[in-house]
């Protein structure tokens, strides 16, 4: 017996010990994944130097055509180019994607795309917004076009691309641009709202119902 009281008095302990290790371990766990969640819902700004990429295409398909002295050469050119034009001061244009479900979820994401790019665009600057949207709820796709707006308000030149659609909601904020550039066979156009409702006045009324309002105070 008194064996049996000390293995269960050893093993109430191990229990507790084991149930406060389990404790800490799972608050550090809760606190990692509370400030991980926090690092998701504040988002990350992705920037991309576009003619450096570009450049490396060219690079890279000259370099696997060209014969060698041809390529050197090229190469001799192309660092001297480089050269002048990092001393040259240029336009430049930020490029900016948003692409509109019918909710216009982006539009927290692009919310903090534009308020990014006037922390460094100059007047002489430019922004093209890549578009493509069929639409949606008109306060959702209002915002988005506040959103364009603003880099209006800043005298910034705006421009719209649209390779596919730009339609209802998304026309609306392609409008806002100092300019659109479109496809051939993009499809733009059509602001508008449109809801259908069933009219429930000649059933209530068959089967004597009557609707009442309550209010509570004034207004």
């Amino acid at each position: 017996m008194e064996f049996l009281s000390e293995y269960g008095l050893f093993l109430a302990k191990a229990v507790t010990i084991v149930a406060a290790v389990l404790i800490i371990v799972g608050g550090i766990i809760a606190l990692i994944a509370r400030s991980s969640g926090q690092s998701e819902a504040q988002g990350r700004l992705d920037i991309r130097h576009l003619n450096e990429n570009y450049d490396g295409m060219a690079l890279a398909l000259k370099s696997a055509i060209l014969p060698k002295k041809a390529l050197k050469q090229f190469q001799k050119e192309h660092k001297v180019h480089e050269k002048q034009r990092e001393k040259t001061e240029r336009r430049r244009m930020f490029v900016l994607n948003f692409h509109g479900d019918i909710r216009a979820a982006a539009v927290t994401s692009l919310r903090e795309e534009v308020t990014a790019v006037l922390t460094a665009a100059q007047p002489e600057d430019e922004v093209l917004v890549r578009l493509e949207s069929a639409g949606g709820l008109v306060h959702g796709y209002g915002l988005a076009a506040a959103q364009l707006l603003r880099i209006r308000d800043r005298r910034i030149k705006l421009t719209v691309a649209v390779d596919k659609v730009a339609a209802s909601g998304g026309y609306m904020m392609a409008c806002v641009a100092d300019r659109i550039i479109a496809a051939p066979f993009a499809i733009l156009g059509s602001i508008g709202v449109i809801a259908q409702l069933p009219n429930f006045n000649r059933l209530l009324k068959k089967h004597d119902v009557d609707f009442e309002q309550f209010m509570a105070g004034e207004h």
